[in-house]
Order: C-alpha cells, then structure tokens, then sequence
C-alpha cells in the first residue's frame, strides 16, 4: 500500500512537472510571436509605397537626422538655381524669385529689392539678357545648429553680342522650419550674403 501510495506521489511530480514545462514554453512561444508581430509591424510602418506611372514602387522612410546633408544641400541648390535663374521676362522674374524667397529669411529679400532698386531686373528685361546658374558644389556643417553652408557656383549670363561666366560663392545659415509645399525640405537660409562674384571670361558671340 505505501509503494502504491509513493507511485502515485511520483507520477503526480512527473505530470506536474510536465505540465509546467509545458505552460513555460507556451508563454515563451506566446512572447516569442507578440515579438515578431511587433516587429513585422514596425518594418512595414517603415515602407512607403509610390504610385508611380500606373505601378506601386515599394520605398523606406528614414529618419529625418540621416538625410540633413543631402536634403539640405538640395535646399540651397534649389535656392540659387530659381534666384538666379532669370530671362528677359517680367513673369518668368517674378515667379522664380517668389518661389526662391519662399526658402530664405528677410536678407535674401533685402538683396532682391536691392537689385531692382538698382534697375538690375530692368536692365536683363531691356537688355535681352539670359542669366542661368550651375551650382558646383554645396557645403554643410552639420555639427552645429543652425547648419553653416557655402555654395560654389558658376554664372553663364547670355547677351546678344557676348556671353560671361562668373564666380560666385554664398554662405548663410540652415534652420528648421515645417515643410509645405513652397517648402518641401523644411528649411530656411538666413544671413545670406555673397562672399565672391568675379568675372571668369567673356565670350564674343557670332
């Protein structure tokens, strides 16, 4: 009788035992699948998909930190090519300056007034003048906040008896402002100034 009663003793360890392994590893498998749902979940908040001519092209988001240096080198680009960018038309001027002052504070706004005060956008209209503008390069400190640039450009001004390179390079400041859609990059060029603007060559056209 005590044997029977010790058996029964041990098989009833045993199925214990068994059943807390058991409810063990369907908590663990339980935490297991919570986890990789999460993180499923996480992956695909992080994919973007673009409608683009009638097909969905798959794209990834990414932090905001890791693109200020290509984002804000666009910034300036577009800055420089629509201010500089003007041909002998009233509209085309304006359209491209507003779009242009629309990514920088007031000081770019002084030199523009500045400019047509001086009868430089009247000149260019009544001249017949071209001007276009290649950015040769943009440099950001991205180390210290508001972001230090400086832009290397070359400017082609297009007369009808001549064409003239020039040098031109910029600096100012990056800050952050909220993106629309005058503003796409979210930033803002303050303190703007010109530190170079020479003459490279002159060119006769025939």
């Amino acid at each position: 009788m005590f044997s029977k009663m010790k058996n029964i003793d041990t098989a009833f360890r045993y199925v214990r035992s068994f059943t807390m392994l058991v409810v063990i590893g369907c908590v663990v498998l339980c935490c297991f699948a919570l986890y990789k749902s999460f993180s499923l979940v996480s992956q695909m908040q992080d994919k973007v998909y673009i409608l683009a001519n009638g097909k969905a092209l798959e794209a990834f988001s990414s932090d905001r930190k890791e693109n200020i240096p290509v984002e804000a080198k666009d910034h300036v680009k577009t800055f420089h090519t629509l201010f500089f960018s003007l041909d002998p038309d009233d509209k085309v001027i304006k359209i491209n300056v507003t779009k242009a002052l629309y990514l920088a504070d007031d000081s770019a706004k002084r030199v523009y007034d500045d400019l047509k005060e001086n009868g430089y956008y009247s000149g260019i209209i009544s001249g017949n003048v071209s001007q276009t503008i290649v950015v040769d390069s943009v440099t950001i400190d991205i180390n210290a906040y508001p972001y230090q640039f400086r832009c290397y450009a070359t400017q082609n001004i297009i007369r009808p008896t001549s064409i003239a390179h020039r040098n031109l390079i910029t600096e100012g400041n990056l800050r952050n402002v909220s993106r629309s859609d005058n503003n796409p990059h979210g930033f803002l060029i303050e303190r703007w100034s010109t530190i170079e603007n020479r003459d490279l060559s002159t060119k006769n056209r025939k």
